[in-house]
């Protein structure tokens, strides 16, 4: 494993994407710490130690930004519910379909309205964030001033969209899953100081610690388990004369995963519902605003209801834009393969269809148990501050291995081992199919 890593490093593209993507992820953190102007920071510093709830979980996902207010406080959340709502879009009009599909230059115009629309969101929320501050005594100045914080939020908040994509287009990996990777890893040796303070102190029992560790470990092994399971369909190739020479009647497979869409379906429902809870955070002072935050605080009945069936929504609605069973089946038909007992063309796409569609639901389902588990458990035992588990756990680790098998496609492209092997000393690559 030591021997493939250094491999890493003997690759002048490999290394120089790599060392732009640290480069990049400290930027993002550099971000978090450079404070935005009229904010009480003692008050500041009061509200999000005794905040708890959605307080806790916006600022996990800001790499602790907002509780220190700074310029990155939105993070990526405007980006990627402007994301959510465009490929909505792409799938509801035949136009923007047209354009997503025809040529890279309809490409780039929906991605020059994605932009757009995470300039809009960064407004709405910054807006609403700074009047929910100014409501709680935190926003000092006057109209001038808060403006000056509301440009300062959403120039913060287009800056990190632009990282983002740079980091996708230079970097490894995926760049906007990669900076909410490097926010919550960011704040692990503070997460693990506050929990032993909380043992130590007595607000913690040692029995309540194991078994937070045990669901931390439950969830890793959860998630590794959906990122590599996979349905395997037997393929048979009729063997073709071509000249002198006879192609195909081999046997293969077609890798259909489990949960085809990765962590995109937490990072899009977990964005998703702090949206309206900034926004009733501009009506605080109303009791509208007030029932509307209680129902989208986060082990709320409501809440956990939203996030399951946001989780299972995603997971169907990002398989069907990353996966064609139409495509596969016309290519398997084209070379003169097939799956036995099922005829080529369209009845092997509906074949595929109906098969990715039963995966994905068990897929999603299991998705969102691991996802919900720790915060049923930390209700149970009343550990709320408690931060491993969920969410973070479950991004952490699947933004990890998709970087790594991204790492490790580069590398079995030039001819060297994988990262990982088998014990038997044969390749184990992460890519498989």
């Amino acid at each position: 494993m030591f021997g493939s890593l250094g491999d890493i490093f003997r690759l002048p593209d490999l290394k120089r994407r790599i060392f732009f993507t640290l480069f990049i992820l400290f930027i993002f953190r550099l971000g978090a710490y450079i404070p935005s102007p009229g904010v009480d920071r003692a008050a500041l510093a009061s509200l999000f130690s005794t905040g708890g709830g959605m307080m806790d979980f916006l600022n996990l996902f800001s790499g602790g930004a907002l509780s220190r207010f700074g310029i990155f406080s939105l993070g990526v959340a405007p980006y990627i519910n402007s994301s959510i709502v465009m490929q909505l879009l792409v799938v509801i009009f035949p136009y923007l379909e047209k354009l997503q599909k025809d040529s890279t230059d309809g490409h780039k115009k929906i991605t020059q309205w994605t932009r757009y629309g995470a300039v809009i969101f960064a407004v709405v929320q910054a807006i609403g964030m700074t009047a929910w501050l100014g409501s709680l005594g935190i926003m000092q100045g006057g109209f001038l001033d808060w403006l000056l914080v509301i440009i300062t939020l959403v120039a913060g908040s287009v800056a990190v969209m632009w990282l983002g994509e740079e980091l996708t287009d230079h970097g490894i990996g995926n760049g906007i899953s990669l900076l909410i990777f490097a926010g919550i890893v960011a704040r692990i040796p503070e997460a693990i100081l506050q929990t032993w303070n909380m043992v130590r102190l007595g607000s913690m029992s040692v029995i309540g610690l194991l078994i937070g560790i045990v669901l931390m470990v439950i969830v890793i092994a959860g998630c590794i388990l959906l990122q590599e399971g996979q349905r395997r369909l037997p393929v048979q190739y009729a063997k073709r004369v071509v000249g002198n020479k006879i192609y195909g009647g081999q046997s293969t497979f077609i890798p259909l995963k489990v949960n085809q869409s990765g962590v995109i379906p937490i990072i899009f429902a977990s964005s998703l519902l702090i949206f309206p809870y900034t926004i009733a955070n501009y009506f605080s002072e109303s009791s509208t605003g007030r029932f509307i935050s209680a129902l989208f605080t986060p082990n709320s009945f409501f809440y956990i209801l939203c996030y399951v069936a946001l989780i299972i929504f995603f997971s169907y609605f990002y398989t069907a834009v990353v996966f064609n069973p139409t495509d596969i089946a016309n290519n398997m038909k084209k070379y003169g393969g097939f799956i036995l007992g099922i005829r080529p063309g369209q009845p092997t796409s509906d074949y595929i269809t109906r098969v990715m569609e039963r995966i994905t639901l068990g897929g999603a389902v299991f998705l969102a148990v691991i996802a919900l588990i720790p915060n049923v458990m930390s209700s149970i035992l009343n550990i709320n501050s408690f931060y491993f588990g969920g969410t973070a756990v479950l991004i952490v680790v699947g933004v990890a291995m998709d970087t790594v098998n991204q790492i490790e496609a580069q590398l079995l492209m030039r001819h060297y081992d994988g990262i990982l092997k088998k014990s038997g000393g044969g390749r184990r690559g992460l890519l498989r199919g």
